[in-house]
């Protein structure tokens, strides 16, 4: 049987063997990029080069992606959702197209050298048309050249079989590739298109042939990309021939322990099993997420608020099937020692991890005991008036006083029969964010696609800022920890240990200014990762780096490898001025910034 170890490895070796260059998986935190808290896509990373910006490793790419994605965060339990999970792809740079993609995809599913899956079993879906664009029966005569039956391939509409990036840009038709569960149809009409389990989804290649025009036309493409993903969590599933993403050997070790920590049994009961699932899969993601060289910890916004969320919900659901302190911790050395070969991250950071999840847990039992009895209060005020919903301002003050999610609020609810106002309580936590100057309406503007001139702009004046504050603070450890740029500003995290001193800041900004006016030529280079060391060039998360980069150049002012878009000269940034200096979290501070 087929290890999730080794469908890792089959899946790079053989693009590698088909010529594609084997790429790094970059952060799970998007970089300059304000409208996702985390990277969730395996195309992510890549969208400036998809978009046109040639690649250092050329036009054919290969790798695989950390993922989070938190919005169906109340189904983890059930036999398919996790908020972590690997995305493996591949890429073409304007190089080859549908032909080489679907012969490739079938290649690796169908050949026993590879996948071995049974032709039998595949299923295929592609665009069916519409008044803006044509039936993709190119995608389906490719398939059929490869002996696919016309009755195992359904044709789509947009909602199912088109992908785009924004209201903007790259677009195009994709193909899909199902397996046949086993599962009785739902209807005469059953396709991939139901919800009914039939047909599960394993691989996805996106056929990016046009622009989207900002009236909503299409115009075709001079360089058409090819972007696949395969999820590695349930295409393993299938290869195991398991009911439950949670029975492969991704999660043998953890239910293992959490057997052994708690001393029931996986599968004693629904209830036990639920428990069991949603910790496994909890700490997974909180274990990536504190491991990640861009790690954030727990707070109330942002990604921290998120992180906290998945702690404080495997910690209810552990104490719901008594297992004693610390076991997250156990859990998370668990993955860590699982994963360390594939990300050597996480071992490098375990012990940080293992603190953040301990002071967590400290934290959140100082306050689950008062806000459980809080919860009784509110309960029981909803039993003598006879209703059954819990109000929006009740359960934001639970989170807002008792450090309570409105996810463990919701589920406590639903245990005694209640219900819970989200939508007032989405209303309050804006309120909040609002009033105390957070902002979180900006986290929606620009976006993956946005390549603007003005994100340029900030992003060149992002490692003018961070060469000056590394000359100015007399630091050459203080290093970039995260950036975050709209159209509008930028924010910068970077390591350091105390506030930074207005004097001090307002000589960044005098640095900063003289670069601007110098107005010297960006030069982009690209040279191998030891070439670009050893010659000075700063290097941010140096793990997440292939062979060979991008080196940016401003004169004396600053070099530093990156992938950003940039401006061509200083003179085009205007005046730097910073806003705000503030903590972000221990050991790292946080500047805002704008060009005027």
């Amino acid at each position: 049987m087929i290890k999730s170890d080794e469908l890792r490895s089959k899946f790079l070796k053989f693009f590698a063997s088909k010529e594609h260059a084997v790429i790094q998986g970059a952060s799970l935190i998007p970089e300059n990029d304000p409208s996702v808290l985390f990277t969730t896509a395996g195309m992510h990373p890549l969208v400036p080069y998809l978009l046109g910006q040639p690649h250092p490793a050329g036009t054919r790419l290969t790798d695989v992606q950390k993922c989070v994605r938190t919005g169906d965060i109340d189904e983890v339990g059930d036999a398919s959702h996790l908020t972590f999970f690997e995305m493996l792809g591949n890429w073409s740079l304007g190089d080859y197209f549908k032909k080489e993609a679907i012969a490739w995809s079938w290649e690796f599913l169908t050949d026993p050298k590879w996948l071995g899956l049974d032709p039998e079993k595949l299923y295929f879906t592609v665009f069916a048309g519409d008044q803006d664009s044509p039936r993709d029966t190119e995608a389906a005569s490719y398939w059929m050249a490869q002996g696919v039956k016309e009755d195992h391939i359904f044709y789509l509409p947009k909602e199912n079989n088109w992908w785009w990036a924004g209201n903007q840009g790259p677009c195009g038709p994709d193909t899909e590739m199902f397996i046949d569960t086993g599962k009785p149809a739902c209807c005469d009409t059953c396709s991939p298109a139901c919800d009914c389990g039939k047909y599960l989804e394993i691989w996805n290649d996106v056929f990016m042939q046009y622009n989207r025009n900002a009236d909503g036309t299409l115009t075709a493409l001079a360089k058409k990309n090819v972007d696949t993903g395969m999820g590695l969590e349930r295409t393993i599933g299938v290869l195991q021939g398991v009911k439950s993403v949670y029975e492969t050997d991704l999660f043998t070790a953890s239910l293992a322990k959490i057997a052994e920590l708690s001393g029931k049994n996986y599968g004693d009961s629904e209830k036990i099993t639920k428990a069991f699932r949603v910790i496994a899969d909890h700490i997974r993601t909180a274990t990536f997420i504190l491991g990640d060289p861009k790690a954030v910890t727990p707070s109330n916004v942002d990604q921290g608020y998120v992180l906290r969320r998945l702690i404080r919900r495997a910690i209810r659901f552990a104490n719901g099937i008594e297992m004693p302190a610390n076991s997250i911790i156990e859990i998370a050395k668990v993955y860590i020692l699982q994963y360390q070969e594939v990300y050597p991250e996480l071992k490098e950071h375990e012990a940080f991890i293992v603190e953040q999840l301990r002071l967590e847990e400290e934290r959140f039992m100082r306050t689950l005991k008062q806000g459980l009895k809080e919860f009784e209060k509110v309960a029981n005020n909803l039993k003598n008036k006879g209703e059954t919903v819990v109000d929006g301002v009740t359960a934001f003050h639970l989170y807002d006083t008792f450090g309570f999610p409105p996810e463990i609020t919701k589920e406590m609810a639903a245990e005694q029969g209640y219900s819970v106002d989200m939508a007032g309580f989405e209303e309050c936590f804006k309120e909040h964010q609002k009033k105390s100057s957070q902002g979180s309406e900006q986290r929606f503007k620009g976006g993956l696609a946005e390549q603007t001139e003005e994100t340029a702009r900030l992003h060149t004046a992002t490692h003018l800022m961070h060469s000056a504050l590394r000359k100015v603070l007399n630091d050459p450890d203080v290093a970039q920890k995260g950036s975050n740029i709209t159209s509008e500003r930028l924010r910068f995290d970077f390591t350091f240990g105390r506030k930074v001193t207005r004097e001090e800041l307002d000589e960044v900004e005098k640095l900063v200014n003289e670069a601007i006016e110098a107005d010297v030529e960006i030069i982009c280079e690209q040279m191998p990762l030891e070439e670009a060391k050893a010659s000075g060039a700063i290097g941010l998360f140096e793990s997440k780096y292939d062979s060979v980069v991008k080196v940016y150049t401003m004169g004396e002012y600053s070099k530093e490898i990156c992938g950003g878009p940039h401006a061509s000269r200083t003179g085009e940034l205007g005046k730097f001025k910073i806003q705000k200096e503030e903590s972000s979290s221990a050991g790292v501070r946080r500047i805002k910034a704008v060009l005027q």
